[in-house]
């Protein structure tokens, strides 16, 4: 299991388990990395690494230790400044970077903070070169056949230099700009940009389409990102839409990697109602390959129920983008994403992008000739309820013989009419149980007796 970096990046809180030393230190290693492997490699050329952050307070502090660890090491850092997670990932693909770096905690509070990285595909970085930053971080570097306490500076002419690379990002507006194959005009769109990564994109990307687009939450300071705004705070724009009369609102998280839509009556269309429009105006097109979107373990019962109707299949994954997407590669999938708004669409990204979501969710709005509201009248989401239960050991409380039983009575209990699920969280020592079912109070019973069981075996921590 990963000492510092979980599925999602090495997150923590800024100063406290997430440090300027820790950036500083995968600065180093991935300056060093790179510089080294393309030297083996017999490559003239400079390494490269593309770093972008959110809005945070503490990404400032995080982007310039990372950019003194990688020049510090031979590799020149282009510094694209505040952009989006999905930004970062285009560019580093498409202008042949050896990595890049996003500095963010995604939808969690401003406090935290994280390091994403993405290699020269645009998707998550190698599980291998995970290993090796932590190994360096705890002083104990095996790599390329030698041992290292510590790394190598580069000197004189070799050390890396710093690049504005503002452009990239203009560049990625352009792109999701290019995407837009109808006109937005007349619509009125709310975009709620959660004082995150997406302030200064959105806005110009609708615009430039052509939408009547409103904004909110759109003045980051530092510490409200995230803060009773964005997709995990999606009230805040139901009623902005229903009070200005929107046709349509889009709610980004911090980094812009998820996207939450809520249609001209104040619905929420989470990640699911967004699988199930695409994925059914996909097939109706033929372009739905494999005939199967691809779904994490905690997409809604409803969704399937739904999808059975439609004749369309569907694949189960772990929990995060990163197997999300890993499934959809291996099986040339064209959507795939998470309850929580990470939707993957494989034609055009190779990460969850929240704008690039919110325009795919457009074009169906505007090729059908629908409301929003319309899009979904078939779907119907299965009421839920979560527990998370923080533990000792995970792996002990989820495996224990009387919870599996009791996992196993209730499942049956609830046969074809809803589920039961009890998973290990991958970034907390925690258990989650979920139920779906009918009704909110079969949800809440179903939960309650697992949830009991595993408190009366004492695995529960206060």
């Amino acid at each position: 299991m990963s000492r510092y970096f979980g599925t999602d990046g090495f997150r923590g809180e800024a100063n406290i388990n997430l440090t300027a030393d820790h950036a500083y230190k995968v600065g180093r290693f991935l300056g060093w990395y790179f510089a080294e492997k393309n030297k083996r490699e017999g490559k003239s050329e400079r390494s490269r690494i593309v770093i972008g952050k959110d809005t945070r307070r503490s990404s400032y502090m995080f982007e310039y230790a990372l950019v003194a660890g990688i020049v510090a090491s031979g590799t020149d850092a282009y510094m694209m400044h505040v952009t989006t997670t999905p930004s970062v990932a285009y560019i580093a693909k498409v202008d042949n970077f050896d990595c890049g770096i996003m500095i963010s905690a995604s939808h969690n509070p401003y406090y935290d903070n994280g390091i994403k990285l993405i290699n020269s595909k645009g998707e998550k970085i190698q599980d291998d070169v995970i290993g090796y930053i932590e190994d360096y971080i705890d002083g104990k570097l095996e790599i390329f056949g030698e041992t290292y306490q510590e790394l190598p500076f580069a000197l004189k002419e070799n050390i890396g230099e710093t690049v504005d690379y503002i452009s990239g990002r203009n560049r990625y507006i352009g792109y999701l700009i290019s995407l837009g194959i109808y006109s937005f005009r007349g619509i009125k769109v709310a975009l709620d940009c959660a004082n995150g990564a997406s302030w200064n994109i959105a806005k110009a990307v609708f615009d430039a389409l052509g939408a009547d687009t409103y904004v909110i939450n759109n003045e980051p300071n530092g510490i409200n990102i995230n803060s009773d705004a964005g997709s995990t705070h999606i009230e805040g724009l139901q009623k902005y839409v229903v009070a200005h009369k929107m046709d349509v609102g889009f709610a980004y998280d911090g980094d812009a990697d998820r996207c939450f839509a809520v249609d001209e009556k104040g619905n929420v269309l989470n990640g699911d109602s967004i699988l199930y429009v695409y994925g059914k105006y996909l097939k109706k097109h033929g372009e739905l390959t494999g005939n199967t979107v691809v779904t994490t373990v905690m997409s809604n019962f409803g969704l399937y129920k739904a999808f059975d109707k439609l004749g369309i299949d569907y694949a189960k994954t772990d929990v995060g983008d990163k197997y999300v997407y890993e499934y959809m590669a291996k099986h040339e999938s064209a959507i795939g994403g998470e309850e929580s708004g990470h939707i993957i669409f494989s034609k055009y990204a190779s990460t969850g992008d929240g704008i690039l979501t919110s325009l795919k969710m457009m074009e169906v709005m505007i090729s059908e000739k629908k409301k929003m509201s319309e899009l979904t009248d078939d779907l119907v989401i299965y009421p839920q309820k979560l527990v998370n239960i923080r533990v000792k050991n995970k792996a002990e409380a989820r495996n224990d013989a009387d919870v599996q039983k009791k996992l196993k009575e209730v499942s049956e209990k609830i046969s074809d009419s809803g589920r039961i699920l009890l998973r290990e969280s991958g970034t907390e020592p925690v258990v989650r149980v979920m139920a779906e079912a009918e009704t909110i109070e079969l949800c809440e019973q179903y939960v309650n007796e697992v949830a009991d069981m595993i408190r009366s075996k004492g695995y529960e921590v206060k």
